[in-house]
């Protein structure tokens, strides 16, 4: 049995300012909308997300998910200059031990999102290396 990559449907009141978020900001592309049922579909390469306004069968207040949607991407220090000063941030762009180097935005309804690049391992050594002459250098000079 085979699954296919997940893909999942945020609620929200506010249907054309999300897809406007994530077209505009994110650069997904609308691949259809629905007015009567309020619900989009959006798509970046591989990406596909669906938004769509809750239904008399769902209660909802407000939008909220315990988790955070996570897109690995390549080139992320790009995307980190495109986002840094045009989306609400939830932590800069960093280089985490286990090979990830991500930062993460919260999206116009406060969903987070994190983007993160795997580094090789030549990269992780040389980003490693930099963070700890870092260290060093800001306790030298304190």
């Amino acid at each position: 049995m085979k699954f296919s990559p997940i893909v999942p449907i945020i609620y929200t009141t506010e249907l054309h300012e999300t897809i406007n978020f994530y077209t505009n900001t994110l650069g997904f592309t609308c691949n259809e909308i629905n007015e009567e049922w309020g619900w989009a579909s959006l798509q970046k390469g591989e990406c596909e997300i669906m938004v769509t306004k809750p239904n008399e069968h769902i209660p909802f207040e407000k939008p909220q998910f315990t988790g955070s949607f996570y897109i690995k991407t390549e080139k992320v220090d790009e995307l980190w200059e495109h986002l840094k000063d045009t989306a609400k941030i939830c932590y800069e762009l960093e280089t985490f031990d286990w090979g990830m180097r991500e930062f993460a935005i919260y999206d116009n309804n406060g969903y987070m999102i994190q983007f993160g690049e795997e580094l090789d391992n030549y990269e992780l050594e040389n980003e490693i290396i930099y963070l700890k002459c870092l260290t060093l250098l800001r306790g030298r000079f304190r």
